[in-house]
């Protein structure tokens, strides 16, 4: 049986100032707002894509499995440690699992390969594979997650999953875990690692006294929506995530935030082109520039999944997560319109570019003004630290508390916010001088 390793995924203008607003709009980038991501491509180690993202060998990512067993309350504001599915489906807390495989006299086996017993998580049943020796490779130990009795279930299923796999160190700092995400389906029913692990390290701690190897498996089904963004993870797992990866999914937003801004600022810099739309919309009648100042929250939000949601990029959950938080941040500041967003040191965060009424994203105030401020408006200080073992004695790294926690969760809140706000003004700029260049009389 083959083992699978992380693979490749596979109107004309009729104004006199349409070719001005045509080059506006490229400048800004706003034509290129539905681009799709680049794939991700083949790891011979086996790594999932979103780890690669890390520099050097920080992906051999340590943390302390005693933080996957004790969930920390959060103070973090109700946005962002909700749980709820508006559609009434199952929350992700409901399709979240965790499952612990303990192998005894791990030295005597003889066996090319071992399964656990069945476990359920979501509704499905799973369980682990190990190759002691390992599965086409050599001094390595390999591990995958595979679903039960794939060979039975309908034509046509598939399910869709973030896992971490764990073999358990006697000092917890030590344990070593690997994170991914992957749709399994009837070609590619069992998923994981080649070269997990050196054999040869194998016995530094991970096997004990007794001659026991524990594995330890977290696995959350995902249940993906293409209409707006979502929640993906139970949040004792998310914060786990958060912990490893809040560097990447900064990156990923800051990336996309900047890169707006960047063309926007180049835009406005080139006095005509600026001058001919500047021209162009102060000829529109009021009542018409308001109607262009919003569009429907559906057609704008499945854009952003497109552009955000990438298969097989771990990161891609935290990223719905941080997005779908940012969402419910501006829903919540629309309803108490007094309310203002602290930063991380205790200010005041600027005011919204956008709000949301019932189903349209509206903005705030006239477009012209809310261009040049988004361009120059700057967004949170960088999280310089990297990827953090945050453990409750502070031992190694910052200390795994309550104020760390919601330090974490509002970064991430705030960085969805901002990237919605970008995303949502760049379609509304685009689409309301496409209109209006094509004559439709808005």
């Amino acid at each position: 049986m083959e083992k699978l390793l992380n693979r490749d995924e596979k109107g004309n203008p009729c104004s006199s100032n349409a070719k001005a607003y045509k080059e506006s709009m490229e400048t800004i980038g706003m034509a290129g707002v539905v681009s799709e991501e680049s794939g991700v491509g083949k790891s011979a180690e086996g790594i999932s894509s979103g780890q690669r993202c890390q520099s050097g060998d920080a992906l051999a990512e340590w943390r302390s499995s005693e933080q996957v067993e004790n969930g920390i309350t959060s103070t973090s504001p109700p946005y962002w440690d909700t749980d709820d599915e508006d559609d009434g489906g199952p929350k992700p807390s409901e399709l979240y699992g965790k499952y612990t495989w303990k192998i005894e006299k791990f030295s005597q086996i003889t066996k090319r390969e071992l399964r656990s017993n069945a476990f359920e998580v979501g509704g499905y049943k799973w369980y682990i594979l190990i190759y002691p020796q390992g599965c086409d490779v050599c001094n390595h130990l390999s591990l995958f997650l595979c679903v039960a009795n794939h060979d039975k279930l309908l034509p046509g299923w598939s399910h869709f999953a973030q896992f971490t796999i764990a073999v358990v160190n006697k000092d917890p700092k030590k344990s070593k875990y690997s994170d991914t995400l992957h749709r399994f389906w009837k070609k590619e029913h069992d998923w994981g690692w080649k070269k997990f692990m050196e054999l040869s390290k194998v016995y530094d701690g991970f096997v004990d006294a007794s001659d026991n190897l524990i594995i330890k498996a977290q696995v959350q089904v995902i249940r993906e929506k293409s209409d707006r963004p979502f929640r993906c993870l139970d949040c004792q797992y998310r914060r786990e995530l958060v912990r490893v990866y809040l560097t990447n999914v900064e990156q990923i937003c800051r990336r996309f935030v900047e890169e707006r801004r960047s063309k926007l600022g180049k835009l406005i810099e080139d006095k005509a082109r600026w001058s001919s739309f500047f021209a162009f919309w102060r000829e529109i009648d009021q009542n018409s520039r308001r109607r262009m100042s919003r569009e429907k929250t559906d057609v704008i939000l499945k854009v952003v999944v497109k552009h955000f949601f990438i298969e097989k990029e771990v990161t891609s959950t935290l990223v719905m997560d941080s997005l779908y938080s940012g969402l419910r941040a501006l829903e919540g500041q629309t309803k108490c319109k007094k309310a203002r967003v602290k930063s991380l040191d205790g200010e005041e965060m600027p005011a919204p570019i956008i709000r949301v009424e019932k189903d349209m994203f509206v903005l705030v105030d006239d477009v012209l003004l809310l261009l040049e401020r988004a361009a120059i408006e700057p967004l949170p200080p960088k999280e310089e630290k990297g990827p953090q073992n945050r453990t409750k004695d502070g031992n190694s790294g910052e200390d795994f508390n309550k104020d760390s926690i919601e330090r974490d969760e509002r970064r991430l809140t705030e960085l969805g916010r901002r990237t919605l706000e970008i995303f949502v003004l760049a379609h509304i700029f685009r689409y309301c001088v496409l209109l209006n260049t094509h004559g439709l009389g808005l």
